[in-house]
């Protein structure tokens, strides 16, 4: 950690409902995680804060690790949220090991795990949610209607309760990201917003928990995703401003895997989501794509030819654990 902070297990009485899990302090309790993050920041220490819903792989390691380098405390929440999934969404399915998740905090360091429970975060006859507009009904909120609204009341909700100095996302989940900056911004909340690059795996897959659903011939097919978005911006560097018939090229390479069934492609401005019809500025390459049954999504964000820093492939450089 840095800044030669102790671990705030050492300098804190334990609550009841915390524990030492494999050396990291695991925390259910609202009101207690509330409580430590209160007491840390009025100590002058600043704490990084990754929200996950578990399933930890080297995109929120990576997370995880620019968080100790900027932080004096580095806490992970681990929380599916059920108010972003659909009727018929893999709420239930949703990959989720604790024990492994502690594992790999422990070993990057981290502070503090946040565990609460769905009833502890919406108790009966919960009644508030926050709302996006505009920003949450595109891209992915097309075809996942009250996604985002359930995404930026949890998001909310855990800035509330763990009081981080700064929050890291990845641009995987670019619209997510900016859908959270613009909440930050609009609600003033006293909180810095970090997107990190993407991490991709080897043959340019970006890392996400449902890579694991992915038998190996849709693992082999996943790897068009990337490819497509390396086409579009390579056609755009060459002079093609034209999305239509970039968004066509993706769409024939693409739909070369048998596996694979595109949900959407778009191009649009970096900041508000809008589509462009004519190429220019600072734009978001995304994309939707199920292969076989699942739903994988990524983007790269071009500078009218200029491929951003965000956008580029980062090896993973350490152990999975």
């Amino acid at each position: 950690m840095g800044n030669n902070v102790s671990p705030v297990r050492n300098t804190r009485a334990m609550g009841k409902k915390s524990k030492i899990s494999n050396g990291v302090r695991i925390i259910k309790s609202i009101k207690e995680m509330s409580s430590i993050s209160e007491a840390i920041r009025q100590k002058g220490k600043t704490i990084g804060f990754v929200p996950t819903m578990g399933a930890l792989h080297k995109g929120h390691i990576s997370l995880i690790r620019q968080a100790n380098k900027e932080n004096d405390f580095v806490i992970v929440s681990i929380f599916v949220n059920p108010t972003q999934f659909g009727p018929k969404e893999d709420f239930k399915k949703y990959t989720r090991n604790l024990k492994q998740d502690t594992e790999i905090c422990k070993k990057e360091g981290v502070d503090m795990i946040f565990f609460p429970t769905p009833d502890s975060m919406y108790p009966k006859n919960y009644k508030t949610y926050v709302t996006v507009n505009d920003l949450s009904d595109r891209l992915c909120g097309k075809f996942r209607p009250g996604h985002f609204k359930g995404v930026t009341t949890v998001v909310s909700k855990l800035f509330n309760i763990a009081q981080p100095s700064v929050a890291y996302f990845g641009q995987k989940d670019a619209q997510q990201s900016i859908i959270i900056k613009r909440m930050a911004q609009d609600l003033n909340m006293p909180v810095k917003i970090k997107v990190m690059p993407t991490i991709r795996e080897a043959d340019g897959l970006a890392t996400s928990s449902r890579n694991l659903y992915l038998n190996q011939e849709e693992r082999e097919d996943a790897a068009v995703l990337y490819q497509a978005l390396i086409t579009a911006k390579k056609l755009i560097n060459q002079g093609n401003l034209n999305s239509s018939r970039v968004i066509q090229k993706m769409r024939q390479l693409i739909s070369k895997k048998k596996s694979a069934k595109i949900q959407y492609i778009e191009i649009v401005d970096q900041e508000n989501l809008t589509p462009l019809h004519k190429i220019r500025g600072k734009l978001l390459i995304a994309l939707a794509v199920f292969i076989g049954k699942t739903r994988l999504i990524d983007n790269i964000i071009v500078k009218q030819g200029r491929f951003s820093s965000q956008s580029k492939s980062v090896p993973f450089k350490g152990t999975l654990y």
